[in-house]
């Protein structure tokens, strides 16, 4: 099995590692002290042309697909884990529409109709540098419990069909990039006969469109760069031509791609990275006002030596998931991509909980980010549609033949 990275995203991982370290980690304090946007981060994605990572080649991107976004997010997530979280909303967006809805069976019509509307957002990104945003989640009072099997219920969100588009009405909430982005990539469900997976619809809201509202305050313990403010809809109308995916799309594809589920795995991966990373400059002496090399130095170093093997083992085995991204994987695949999340969600806690201790009483201090790191490791199990909790008993329940996780006559695939 050969993990080697290709050239090309050798050039990427090593683009975004150096604005990581050296542009995004200096402002990271700033941004996490305000819970504010980190817009110069956005500008420098921007610049770089990181944005049009995952639009296609054809259309003047760079062509990438989730296996090379994973990478890239993991070396971002090294210099501001909460930037990292928030391009993970705009690449997925992105490859939604392109790699994945490629695997998609589709009409011939249906197809050219996606095509036609992919082109238009495809050219904003590569030639404007537009920002989508993903506002999923709703309050769990909202939709039927019987919609989809991801732990809340969804698609409270409505949709009704008018001349040239639709009004759209809801209330989202944890909205990362609250009123930063240009575009939200909103689900809602269309207001008519037939089964709901059909009726789904994913569409883009302008930030600035009438009735779109952003609200409440924004003080979490960690990931607070995000500003994942409330979104609220009322009678929002978006043009037909706003739909990202052919109806039903979206509602499919939460059944036929477990993958997009660990896609935000990247950033806690990239998390433990630079926990571990900082332990060891500070442990060695590097950091101005570290003590360095002291007489426990055994007992540290095997909390090191632990340290790594977590993280190596965390990223060895996401690794092997993301490259098996695919639509319809089957269950050893999908158990594989649950395993790989896990492990992440509880290795991040683990090392960057581990890393403070290490270093010292000196670690709690906010001039060094270890306890940044360890209040945003705390989001990683919380994160739907895959939380810790959830996706544990997701693959309990696959393995033993039982609840909605299972597949009928699932093997090896």
């Amino acid at each position: 099995m050969d993990l080697t990275l290709t050239p090309q995203q050798r050039e990427v991982v090593d683009l975004a590692h150096r604005l990581a370290i050296e542009r995004f980690a200096p402002r990271a304090e700033k941004y996490d002290r305000e819970a504010s946007f980190p817009h110069d981060d956005f500008n420098d994605l921007r610049e770089a042309r990181l944005l049009a990572l995952c639009v296609p080649a054809a259309y003047g991107g760079l062509g990438a697909g989730f296996e090379t976004y994973c990478l890239v997010a993991e070396q971002i997530a090294r210099g501001n884990a909460s930037t990292a979280l928030m391009y993970n909303m705009h690449c997925t967006t992105l490859l939604m529409m392109g790699e994945i809805a490629d695997q998609m069976v589709l009409a011939a019509d249906v197809r050219a109709l996606h095509e036609r509307r992919r082109a238009r957002v495809f050219r904003e990104v590569v030639r404007q540098g537009v920002v989508y945003g993903q506002p999923h989640s709703e309050p769990v009072e909202l939709g039927q419990a019987d919609q989809l099997k991801v732990g809340g219920r969804r698609f409270g969100t409505r949709a009704e069909r008018v001349e040239g588009g639709y009004v759209v009405n809801g209330r989202k909430f944890f909205v990362s990039l609250a009123g930063a982005a240009d575009y939200y990539a909103t689900p809602a469900l269309l207001l008519a006969d037939g089964p709901w997976i059909a009726r789904t619809l994913y569409l883009a809201v302008p930030r600035d469109a009438p009735g779109v509202e952003f609200q409440g305050e924004w003080d979490p313990m960690g990931m607070r760069a995000t500003v994942s403010r409330d979104m609220v809809l009322t009678d929002v109308f978006v043009p037909e031509e706003a739909s990202l995916l052919p109806p039903g799309g979206f509602g499919a594809l939460y059944d036929t791609f477990p993958h997009g589920a660990i896609a935000f795995s990247a950033t806690f991966l990239g998390l433990m990275q630079a926990a571990y990373d900082f332990t060891l400059v500070y442990l060695t002496g590097r950091v101005p006002g570290s003590p360095g090399r002291q007489t426990e130095a055994p007992a540290k170093g095997y909390a090191v030596a632990q340290m790594l093997f977590t993280l190596e083992a965390a990223r060895a085995l996401f690794y092997r998931s993301i490259s098996e991204c695919r639509l319809d994987p089957g269950q050893e695949v999908e158990q594989r991509a649950r395993a790989a999340h896990v492990t992440i969600q509880r290795g991040v806690v683990e090392v960057t909980t581990e890393a403070i201790r290490v270093c010292g009483g000196r670690a709690l201090l906010k001039r060094h980010p270890l306890e940044r790191y360890a209040r945003d490791a705390r989001a990683a199990a919380l994160m739907r549609p895959w939380t810790q909790d959830i996706a544990t008993q997701q693959a309990w329940e696959a393995e033993l033949g039982i609840g909605p996780a299972a597949r009928t006559g699932a093997g090896p695939s």
